[in-house]
């Protein structure tokens, strides 16, 4: 059997070995041990899952409802309430039963909230409706489950031949029918 030299610096007195060990683990050890179980006490600020480049389609009863595609899609299963975060953007899609699509929202940041079916999109929220009008907000909210979809802030709404402006509205899930709040103008789009 050939002996391998040991280089001059690895040599350690057969006494000193255990008590250099000790030392070398105790010292960098502890630290980091602490700053591990904080890293990880708080559950609920990691997400359980991180995608990136996703597209996802939504179904019920078997039938596809609706298309999610975004660069980042994170979710957070222990939060109160829970929820799924796009964080880098997120653009929705709505279609019917002969997968037409009937509405499509995009948004710098999405959340949506599973428990309750609520989505809130804010940043450049534009939208888009099957009689092609376009929807522009800040912040826009959408309630699944009842079909409902409203903001408090500024709205501006591009139909064939005009714009309206106003502050708040409610609408139907598809923006086929809506209601401005407080409307503060129609204007002429010029051909």
């Amino acid at each position: 059997m050939t002996e391998l030299p040991v280089r001059k610096f690895c040599r350690i007195k057969s006494g000193w070995l255990p008590v250099t060990l000790l030392l070398l683990f105790s010292t960098s050890c502890s630290n980091n041990k602490k700053q591990f179980d904080q890293a990880i006490e708080d559950r609920s600020s990691m997400s359980v899952m991180t995608t990136r480049g996703m597209q996802s389609l939504i179904s019920d009863s078997g039938v596809i409802k609706y298309r999610i595609s975004a660069e980042l899609w994170e979710i957070f299963d222990e939060k109160n309430p829970s929820y799924w975060a796009f964080e880098e953007g997120a653009m929705l899609e709505q279609f019917d039963y002969d997968m037409n699509v009937v509405a499509t929202i995009t948004a710098d940041t999405a959340y949506y909230f599973d428990k309750q079916e609520k989505w809130e999109l804010r940043g450049n929220v534009h939208s888009r409706n099957v009689d092609d009008e376009e929807f522009e907000t800040d912040i826009l909210y959408w309630d699944q489950r009842h079909d409902k979809v409203w903001s408090d802030a500024r709205i501006k709404i591009k139909q064939k031949k005009q714009f309206i402006i106003g502050k708040g509205f409610d609408s139907n899930q598809n923006f086929t029918t809506y209601t401005i709040r407080q409307p503060e103008g129609m204007f002429p789009i010029k051909e």
